[in-house]
C-alpha cells in the first residue's frame, strides 16, 4: 500500500486538527457537567420543598452552575484552539505505506510507524492515530480519494487498530 495526497495552505485546516485532537479527550466534560447539571437541577427542586431548603439551595445552584461551565469548557477550548491555529496554515502532504505515515508540512517533516500505533478513532473528518494513550497526529479523510480512504481504513482494521464498521 502506498497513499500519498496533499495538504494545501488552507488557514482552517491547523484549527480543524487542532479541534479534533482537544476534542476527543476533552468530551468526557460534556458528559460529566450534564449529569452535575441535571442533579443540581434536581437537588435544588426538591429542597425548595423542605424546611431547611433555604440552607442547602446555594450548593445545588453552585452544582447546577458548575456543570454548566464544564459543559461549555470543550466548545470553548476547540474555538481557542481554531483560533490560535489559523496562522499556521503551510502547504504539506502525507505519504502513507504499510510501514508507516510520514507527514511533511513546510520544511518540517515527521514520521510514524505503524509498529508504534495504539489504536486509531474515526471522527467525521479525521481519524487520529495514538501512540500509547495519547494523539499523536491525525489523517484528514477529506482530503483523500474515496478509493483511498477504503483502502487505509482496510489496512487499519486488519492490523486491529480501527474497529470495523
Amino acid at each position: 500500500m502506498h497513499i500519498r495526497f496533499d495538504v494545501p495552505a488552507d488557514p482552517t485546516y491547523p484549527g480543524r486538527v487542532a479541534a479534533a485532537l482537544s476534542g476527543d479527550r476533552l468530551r468526557r466534560y460534556g458528559y460529566v457537567g450534564a449529569v452535575l447539571t441535571a442533579v443540581g437541577a434536581i437537588g435544588f427542586a426538591v429542597s425548595r420543598g423542605t424546611s431547611w431548603g433555604e440552607l442547602i439551595s446555594p450548593f445545588w445552584v453552585t452544582m447546577a452552575v458548575g456543570g454548566l461551565l464544564a459543559m461549555l469548557y470543550w466548545p470553548w477550548l476547540q474555538l481557542r484552539a481554531r483560533r490560535r491555529s489559523s496562522g499556521y496554515a503551510v502547504d504539506g502532504s502525507y505519504d502513507i505505506t504499510d510501514e508507516q505515515i510520514l507527514m511533511r508540512s513546510g520544511t518540517e517533516s515527521g514520521s510514524i510507524a505503524w509498529d508504534g500505533v495504539a489504536q486509531v478513532k474515526g471522527t467525521p473528518d479525521f481519524w487520529i492515530v495514538y501512540v500509547g494513550g495519547m494523539p499523536a497526529t491525525v489523517i484528514p479523510r477529506w482530503l483523500m480519494s474515496a478509493e483511498d480512504a477504503e483502502t487505509l481504513r482496510a489496512f487499519m482494521t486488519e492490523r486491529g487498530l480501527l474497529q470495523a464498521r
